[in-house]
């Protein structure tokens, strides 16, 4: 949804497109096949191209990136029990096996996400923004304005706005 909003609000986005949408996510993944090889000391040359641009980086390779650059965040975060209900559905829906039990995963995850917040604010090349995702899906004009103001402003703010679907956000807790 971040990419999304980016994307509305008139910010450019690198993606490639290769993974395309599908009913787990049906507005498509603003992929970038490149940043998968961030943990694997792959090509980091893209990222000169990427100046001034949104990527969409999952959390565990935010701490791949090289540290000769500065980088703007906006972390999204969701509640932990969402995003394995999310995981799951969709490994359901492609006939894969699920992994540990959700309540392992979601200590996992937990313990992930609150590795790379440290390592963030540890690095003065990070710039972070925590964003809450059911706080996007329910203001999204007021989430969309610090977003913009993140980012150094001159996004259209109320096109941003139009991104959050309440309709997709499954898996919502009580």
């Amino acid at each position: 949804m971040a990419m999304r909003m980016l994307e509305a609000g008139g910010l450019p986005i690198v993606t490639d497109g290769l993974r395309r949408a599908d009913t787990a996510n049906p507005k498509g993944y603003y992929e970038f096949e490149p940043v998968k090889g961030l943990d694997k000391q792959g090509d980091t040359a893209w990222l000169v191209d990427a100046r001034g641009k949104a990527v969409k980086i999952i959390s565990f390779l935010l701490t791949h990136l090289p540290e000769s650059y500065d980088y703007l965040v906006v972390f999204m975060r969701r509640d932990l029990g969402e995003v394995v209900a999310s995981q799951n559905q969709m490994l359901d829906a492609r006939g894969k096996e699920r992994g540990a039990a959700d309540d392992r995963t979601s200590v996992l995850y937990a313990q992930h996400v609150e590795q790379v917040e440290r390592f963030l604010r540890q690095r003065s090349c990070f710039s972070v923004l925590m964003v809450d995702y059911a706080a996007v899906v329910a203001d999204p004009a007021g989430q969309a304005a610090r977003i913009n103001q993140f980012v150094g402003g001159g996004l259209d703010v109320e096109r941003m706005a139009t991104v959050a679907e309440p309709a997709l956000y499954r898996n919502r807790r009580g």
